[in-house]
């Protein structure tokens, strides 16, 4: 198959690497269909990020079909179109079981092991671990271009800035840095219920942006001395 492979820092090429395969009974094979790049995906080619060791497919968020299931899957089938998470889950270990699947015990503390510990999604296939856990079936009339946002972006805005930061009805919301994650917050405060929410960025774009998105007012950091007592205001 096909795969983006990260050589080093700066080093990344779309090259021919084997097809992966069932490894575990709770494995998922799943074609891509559409994927997308993440911030965390530029770090790693900026060399940030060390566990990442030349070799390594890159990326962790996809929409795709299930080919295959090992015989310990019984929620997935052959056939589903899905979303992959960014984060896989045994699901039994302490800390899945506290709601903390990105500790997850069993896959070495981490639940971030796509594009990163293990190949991931910016390729024509790949494997998924636990994919009972990790596999979401999409909607009928919901896109791929949507349901990848679901992937990853969107659910970190939400739940790092809006379920963490208990946003609720007539709450005056900051979102501070109004790029994908950023306007996945703003996006989601909206709908509990948020009377304001202000976005502070430096670019323009990102403004406009985040006003289409939901945001009632926009703080231009070039644009003002004191961004907190513009925030007062």
């Amino acid at each position: 198959m096909k795969a983006l492979v990260f050589h080093g820092p700066g080093e990344r090429a779309w090259e021919e690497v084997a097809d992966p395969a069932i490894v575990e009974p709770t494995d998922a094979l799943v074609r891509i269909d559409t994927t997308t790049i993440c911030g965390t995906d530029l770090h790693i080619l900026k060399g940030d990020v060390p566990a990442v060791t030349p070799g390594r497919v890159l990326g962790h968020e996809g929409v795709g079909t299930v080919l295959e299931t090992g015989t310990g899957c019984t929620r997935v089938r052959a056939g589903q179109r899905v979303i992959v998470s960014c984060i896989c889950k045994c699901g039994t270990c302490g800390y899945c079981k506290q709601g903390m699947p990105s500790h997850c015990q069993t896959l070495g503390g981490i639940g971030w092991v796509f594009g990163h510990l293990i190949d991931g999604t910016q390729a024509e296939y790949v494997r998924v671990p636990f994919a009972d856990n990790g596999l979401v079936p999409v909607p009928p009339g919901v896109s791929d271009e949507q349901a990848v946002m679901l992937s990853d972006i969107l659910p970190t805005g939400y739940e790092i800035g809006v379920q963490y930061g208990a946003v609720g009805a007539g709450d005056v919301v900051a979102v501070v840095g109004a790029g994908p994650v950023g306007l996945a917050a703003v996006m989601t405060a909206r709908p509990l219920g948020a009377s304001r929410i202000i976005a502070v960025d430096g670019d323009p774009f990102r403004l406009e942006a985040a006003c289409a998105f939901g945001a009632t007012d926009v703080i231009d950091i070039g644009a003002v001395d004191d961004v907190a007592a513009a925030l007062r205001r």
